[in-house]
Formats: structure tokens, C-alpha cells, sequence
């Protein structure tokens, strides 16, 4: 009796384990965070792949995250049941965003990421929730570079993984000579040095590093943008559902006044004017 009673425990000790691993799988196979849940599972925590050095839209200082991106994340984080301490900000290179939804390392992007038909192949997209359009940032006493065109023979930096610099080699200048950097601010300050005659990324990304006091008055961006970047919330392929419900939490921030107030925020005091044909935006069906 002993034995067949010890055995009967150790069977169901067995089923409840097995029913454990499989509700943990299923948690994890949902297709990104979830209202209240998340891939972080009991933990109750997001992780969210932002920039740490753009400043105006994701930028780290000690340990406090500001800009427009972190904020318009802050906000959809709390629609999806994620209060602010219950979010893990990761820092987010632009050439590693493809992999890090991929592998799990975040359970969503928000970091100037622009909704592109490529990018589409390996990671779903919620929103946009900005469009921006791509431009130049030159020295203050620049006179030669009004727009794409002016580039034939120039030193251009841009950041390795972003669409920008190839947009220019492409569509405009393929006489242009290409410095790829790290980081947007590596590109200001090659371009402050004088080893680059000018750096190209989306207007809003320029206007913020503009405005820092070490590069106020010294750098402008030349104000003929040439392109429609719309900012997307990367998100692991097969997140419909996580899709859907951070569209409608984009949604409800444009509709209650937040949005605009996020913008006039974080971009006052740069001189930069949103496109307003383009914004708010209208949010893309999920696929």
C-alpha cells in the first residue's frame, strides 16, 4: 500500500510540473508583452528597446530615461497594464534591433524605428506613431549643402544599420564618401571636428542633438527634408494581438491630447516643426 501511495505522489508531483512548464510556454509564445503579463512572466515587467543617446527621444542620463520616444513607450506600457517602475529600458543600437526582437532581448522597440517593407519580413510593426523625414545637419557656417543633391564628393557620416546613408548613396549623391559611426552623436562630433561636412538622419533625431549646449550654435540642419520615416513600435513576428492593442493605445494617446503635448515637450526651444500633413498619424492594420 506504501509503495502504490508513494507512487500515486510521484505521478502527480510529475503532472504538475508538466502543466507548469506548458503554461509558461504558452505565456512566452504569445507574441510579445501582454496586458499584465509580458514575456518578463511573473515578474510583471516589460523590456523596451529604446536609444540612449538621442537626445529629445530616448536619451540616458544616470538612470533616467527622457525623451519623446520614452515617453510615448512610458504611456502605452501603462495601457498594457505596466506601470513605469515595471518597465526595463534596453538600450537599442539601430543595428542590433532586428535581432533583439528576434532573440527576446526586448519585448518591444520604440527607437526612431521606421516602418520599412524589409524590415517587415522579420519583425511586425504597430502604429506609427511619428513621421518624421530624413535631412542634413551641417556646420553653422555651411553654405555649399542645401539638400541631398550638394553631397557629390562630400564626407557624410550616418549610423551603421540605419536606412539613412544608403538612402543618399541610392536615390541622390553615389559619389558621396560614407563614414559610418556607432551612434548619432559620434556623427555630430566628427561633424564639429571638421572630419565630416555633414551627417543625415531623420529631422527630429537632428533637431535634438542641434539644441545640446555642446553643439548649440555651432551645427543646423539645412531644413529640405527628403523622405517619410514613420516611427513604428518594433515588435516580435507573430505579435498581431500585442499589435492591435498597442495600436489602440497609440490611438487613445492622440485622441486625449497627450500625444501633441509629448511633442511640444520634448521638442520646445530645438526650432523644429512637426509635418503636420503627416501627424498624428493614422495607425497601420496589424498583419
Amino acid at each position: 500500500m506504501r509503495k502504490r501511495t508513494t507512487a500515486l505522489l510521484a505521478l502527480a508531483a510529475t503532472a504538475a510540473l508538466t502543466l507548469s512548464a506548458c503554461s509558461s510556454a504558452d505565456v512566452g509564445n504569445q507574441g510579445g508583452a501582454t496586458t499584465g503579463t509580458g514575456t518578463g512572466g511573473a515578474s510583471g515587467s516589460i523590456k523596451i528597446g529604446v536609444k540612449f543617446d538621442q537626445p529629445g527621444l530616448g536619451f540616458q542620463e544616470g538612470d533616467k530615461h527622457t525623451g519623446f520616444d520614452v515617453d510615448v513607450a512610458t504611456y502605452v506600457a501603462g495601457k498594457l497594464g505596466y506601470s513605469a517602475d515595471k518597465i526595463q529600458w534596453v538600450e537599442s543600437p539601430s543595428a542590433q534591433r532586428e535581432q533583439m526582437l528576434q532573440t527576446g532581448a526586448v519585448d518591444m522597440i520604440f527607437a526612431t524605428y521606421s516602418i520599412t517593407d524589409e524590415r517587415k519580413k522579420v519583425v511586425d510593426f504597430a502604429g506609427p506613431y511619428f513621421v518624421a523625414g530624413q535631412d542634413l545637419l551641417v556646420a553653422q557656417d555651411n553654405t555649399d549643402i542645401t539638400g541631398p543633391d550638394s553631397l557629390e564628393g562630400k564626407n557624410l557620416c550616418s549610423v551603421t544599420g540605419s536606412t539613412s546613408a544608403q538612402k543618399i548613396k541610392d536615390k541622390y549623391s553615389k559619389g558621396v564618401n560614407l563614414l559610418e559611426r556607432p551612434g548619432y552623436a559620434e556623427c555630430v562630433t566628427a561633424l564639429v571636428a571638421g572630419q565630416v561636412d555633414a551627417v543625415t538622419t531623420d529631422d527630429i533625431i537632428l533637431a535634438g542633438l542641434a539644441a545640446t549646449p555642446a553643439n548649440k550654435g555651432k551645427v543646423k540642419i539645412v531644413g529640405a527634408p527628403f523622405s517619410t520615416e514613420r516611427y513604428g513600435v518594433g515588435l516580435p513576428k507573430g505579435s498581431k494581438d500585442t499589435c492591435e492593442k498597442v495600436n489602440d493605445a497609440i490611438k487613445a494617446m492622440i485622441d486625449d491630447g497627450t500625444w501633441q503635448e509629448l511633442i511640444t515637450k520634448n521638442t520646445e526651444g530645438t526650432g523644429y516643426t512637426p509635418n503636420k500633413d503627416e501627424n498624428p498619424p493614422a495607425q497601420d492594420a496589424c498583419a
